[in-house]
């Protein structure tokens, strides 16, 4: 078994491989130096801790070593000889394989604008948040480009350290990405109250890093001056193995719903893949998140060991900022109908509800925990393909473990 991408979901993958008693060799190919490890606190808790930056591994060497999974570091896949299963390394040598996952992960998508610099970065990576972090103090300006979950947490941490803070953002809100305006507000008045300055609906006409300082010139004419620009304006997947191996590409990989591209060796899972979610009708989706690629991992060595479970899990998201927590389950662009549910603390929950009545998905938010276990409640029905009444959802007197049940 030969996994291509060392991050969390191919990480996941080996354990399970094993985990599911698989004893034949195993070998996990990362580009970089470092054991697999978590994404989310790059952005989140490891920018503003006091303590230095560390990798959140989710895999000890010891581990690796007692589980007798190989872990090649700082190499690229670079081919994949699908006639003779094998993939070419970029050391020169090669790995045969029984069964190939592609779990390559995606990369920050690039500005593409002259007068891009050495001050004008990208969060990806553990180096990279090094990086960014030596940038994050009191005195120092930072530009966030692009008002999306990475730009606003990294803002968040910033903030918190005494950094100065615009975040620019070239659609009309912040979070138009699957978060709803109601609750893209309550962050965006979080962020001020900070003294984050956003700029949304802002184009961006020109960027000027003269080695001491980045100049961000806005559509309207105005200038923001920062010591640094982090660039966030989504991601793309890394899907040119898979093309130049003659693979479908779809939004990423083009995979089924037991994760298996059309060649019925090679699988691909987490960001780097696109696949039909059953609970909406078939429709092809693409998810960068972190439980999405922990599922996937464990899924994709089901799969490859002969099982052929489909992808049923409830896609599900959240970020943390200022002591809120914004957690959503489903696809609210699924809905036609929403309903509120007023939690306590000032925390609540909107219900997206389908044409038919069907529960689709579920956004909330609230400080702490606030919100965690009724939005945990609305996966299972959302996964149920529920259709539960609006005044019942709407109504706090009404459980929604009672729902379930119902």
């Amino acid at each position: 078994m030969v996994i291509i991408g060392a991050g969390e979901c191919g990480g996941r993958a080996a354990l399970a491989l094993r985990d599911l008693g698989f004893d034949g060799p195993v070998t996990l190919v990362g580009d970089e130096p470092h054991l697999p490890y978590e994404r989310p606190p790059l952005s989140k808790e490891a920018m503003i801790s006091e303590a230095p930056l560390i990798i959140k591994a989710i895999v000890s060497d010891e581990l690796l070593a007692e589980r007798s999974i190989q872990h090649i570091r700082s190499i690229r896949a670079v081919a994949i000889d699908r006639a003779a299963h094998a993939v070419r390394l970029s050391d020169g040598s090669s790995l045969a394989y029984d069964k190939l996952l592609l779990a390559t992960g995606s990369v920050p998508r690039k500005l593409p604008m002259p007068g891009l610099g050495g001050r004008c970065v990208y969060l990806r990576t553990f180096n990279d948040a090094l990086a960014i972090r030596a940038h994050l103090s009191a005195g120092n300006r930072v530009a966030i480009i692009g008002g999306g979950f990475i730009g606003l947490e990294l803002a968040a941490a910033a903030r918190k350290l005494g950094a100065a803070v615009t975040v620019i953002e070239a659609q009309p809100r912040i979070l138009m990405r699957g978060v709803p305006a109601e609750i893209a507000e309550i962050i965006h008045r979080a962020h001020e109250a900070e003294g984050v300055s956003i700029r949304a609906g802002q184009g961006i006409a020109a960027i000027a890093d003269d080695g001491a300082e980045v100049r961000v010139t806005l559509a309207d004419g105005q200038q923001v001056a920062a010591d640094l620009a982090v660039i966030g304006i989504g991601a793309v997947p890394v899907t040119a193995l898979a093309a130049e191996a003659g693979l479908t590409i779809d939004n990423g990989i083009a995979v089924d719903g037991t994760l298996r591209t059309e060649d019925p060796d090679i699988l691909a899972a987490g960001d780097c893949c696109s696949f039909p979610l059953a609970i909406y009708g078939g429709r092809r989706v693409r998810l960068e998140a972190w439980r999405n690629a922990q599922e996937q991992g464990a899924l994709a060595a089901k799969n490859m060991l002969g099982t052929n479970e489909p992808h049923a899990a409830v896609p599900w998201f959240w970020s943390d900022q200022y002591g809120l927590t914004l957690q959503i389950a489903g696809l609210s662009d699924e809905g036609r109908t929403i309903v509120r549910r007023d939690l306590d603390d000032g925390a609540f929950i909107l219900f997206h509800l389908a044409a038919d009545g069907r529960l689709v998905a579920a956004s909330g938010i609230g400080p702490g925990n606030a919100v965690a276990r009724d939005i945990r409640l609305a996966e299972m029905l959302i996964a149920k393909r529920a259709t539960p009444a609006p005044e019942a959802l709407g109504s706090q007197a009404v459980k929604l473990k009672s729902l379930l049940a119902a």
